[in-house]
């Protein structure tokens, strides 16, 4: 058992709880439970490990991040799984700093990520998009999506966390903003709905396909899995609500559906930016979670979430990535938990930081989230 001291719930039940607005013993914890809530950069790693009192490189059995870690801050949630990137086809590696990925998008590596600087589709038309070398399920590795199924059996019988499954693919919005350029395909989406359809149904058929590979294995270990496609900027949505209604959510809910027939798991989105206008065809395509609260973007506050969706949606994040973090106090950091906490009103919430966590962010300040979450809860 993986139970805190003190604590009566174990991570699955504390999580399970949450979901059915249930009290709970404490709130769920996250850190790194998914790829969207976790530390990118090895030496802010590093960083924390030394703050929590570890001088050795750690050297454990969950491949994904330092378990100490997780351990000493309570944190209830494991991943499993990634994003495929079948072999075969436009994958290929042209540098150190330069690669092609599966998609055939050019990436330049820019110090902190991969960044895009060569969209293979911009200027396509239909016909391209019928010819283009497409990425196919059949050529995922099944060597990987056997260790994916042995690692995710192994976190559901051998702890008690609440196992997260990584979403196996990218979403259709992103993937034509990276493949045709955003203003190449954001044009699209208001002049030639008939190319985005016809580019949606193709990437909807590989969705299809890799889902029933990767659910299909995984699916009966998993309590949660997680789900990205940024649909927001700062002050609002990419597009309007009636826009997102025609073009995006149809394939969104037939992605979720699809997914619902191989797993009973809970379906987190995780959407930067200001989406409160799309939130309810986001729980009517099916979704479950929201992800990651960003609080500085426009109608995104936790209180105004709670009041408007709080009994359809659970939230999960919330904490500053932008400001508070990287540049406030330990204090500052704490008050932010505290603010967080009575917004939620002690239920149907998911502690965690807003987004992953830059180099920028001290260690002291990652700690303090869930040193003050244990703390404030209940007050």
């Amino acid at each position: 058992m993986n139970r805190d001291k003190g604590s009566t719930m174990s991570g699955r039940e504390r999580f399970l709880a949450t979901m059915r607005r249930e009290k709970v013993d404490r709130l769920p914890f996250d850190l790194a439970g998914t790829s969207l809530t976790g530390i990118d950069h090895p030496e802010s790693v590093t960083a924390l490990a030394h703050r929590l009192g570890f001088d050795s490189p750690y050297e454990g059995s969950y491949e994904k991040f330092d378990e100490r870690i997780l351990e000493r801050l309570g944190i209830d949630f494991r991943r499993v799984g990634d994003i495929l990137s079948p072999k075969g086809g436009l994958e290929r590696r042209i540098s150190e700093t330069e690669n092609v990925d599966c998609w055939g998008v050019k990436r330049r590596w820019t110090g902190l990520y991969w960044d895009i600087v060569d969209p293979p589709l911009r200027g396509a038309s239909i016909a391209d998009l019928d010819a283009y070398p497409w990425p196919r399920a059949r050529d995922v590795d099944p060597a990987l999506i056997d260790f994916f199924a042995r690692t995710a059996r192994r976190l559901f019988e051998e702890t008690d966390y609440a196992v997260c499954g990584e979403h196996p693919v990218y979403g259709v919005f992103e993937l034509g903003c990276w493949m045709c350029g955003f203003d190449d395909f954001m044009l699209r989406m208001a002049l030639e709905p008939e190319f985005v359809r016809r580019f949606f149904d193709i990437v909807l058929e590989y969705q299809r396909e890799v889902i029933a590979l990767y659910y299909g294995a995984i699916g009966g270990y998993i309590q949660v899995t997680t789900s990205g496609d940024d649909f927001g900027t700062q002050t609002g949505p990419f597009i309007s609500p009636e826009m997102f209604r025609d073009l995006i959510k149809p394939y969104y809910a037939e992605r979720i559906a699809c997914t619902r027939r191989f797993t009973g798991a809970f379906y987190f989105h995780h959407s930067c930016g200001s989406v409160h206008a799309l939130l309810p065809d986001l729980i009517d395509a099916g979704v479950d979670i929201l992800n990651p609260i960003q609080p500085g973007a426009r109608d995104m506050e936790p209180e105004r979430l709670k009041r408007d969706f709080g009994d359809r949606l659970v939230f999960w994040g919330g904490i500053d990535t932008q400001n508070v973090l990287p540049r406030g106090s330990v204090a500052e950091v704490e008050r932010a938990v505290r603010s967080v906490l009575e917004a939620m009103g002690g239920s149907g919430y998911i502690l965690a930081p807003a987004h992953n966590l830059q180099p920028d962010v001290p260690p002291e300040n990652i700690a303090a989230i869930f040193e003050a979450g244990s703390r404030y809860f209940g007050t």
